[in-house]
């Protein structure tokens, strides 16, 4: 994991994608190849994956702890609202930045996702390009803007 401060150079980043849609997954990966190639992109499918990477369990045993967390909410198995109950129980894994990026807009999953200590909303666009722009900006802001935790 690397810390960065506001000022300095791009870093490698080790970022979990907990996702179940592929399209969406190839467009996140697209947006950090073009912005932000030193990115390590790690992706599950869905909130039971994710809970066991972020564990070191269930043969995720050599996963490394992710500076950042892309995390859908409509999931199969776990939905992302459970991983954020998870999380937040979790010491260990509390300082982690989450940005849920999800299809909803409901005011009750956005207030619930902050209730939750999501760092960041975003809802996903339909159009491509402005897709892309959203994970540039997310890339941009946790890849180079903010100093993350060690």
């Amino acid at each position: 994991m690397t810390s960065r401060g506001s000022t300095g150079p791009a870093a490698e980043i080790d970022v979990l994608l907990v996702e179940d849609d592929e399209g969406d997954v190839i467009m996140i990966r697209e947006a950090f190849e073009q912005r932000q190639p030193g990115a390590r992109l790690h992706v599950v499918n869905d909130g039971i994956e994710a809970v066991a990477f972020l564990r070191r369990a269930d043969g995720y045993t050599d996963a490394p702890r992710p500076d950042l967390i892309l995390l859908d909410l409509n999931m199969p198995r776990m939905d992302g609202r459970e991983v954020l109950a998870e999380v937040e129980t979790d010491p260990a894994l509390t300082a982690i930045p989450i940005v849920v990026l999800t299809t909803s807009g409901a005011p009750e999953d956005i207030a619930r996702s902050y209730t939750l200590y999501a760092n960041a909303y975003i809802t996903k666009p339909t159009d491509l390009d402005d897709f892309m722009t959203i994970v540039g900006k997310i890339d941009e802001f946790f890849g180079t803007t903010v100093t993350l935790p060690t």
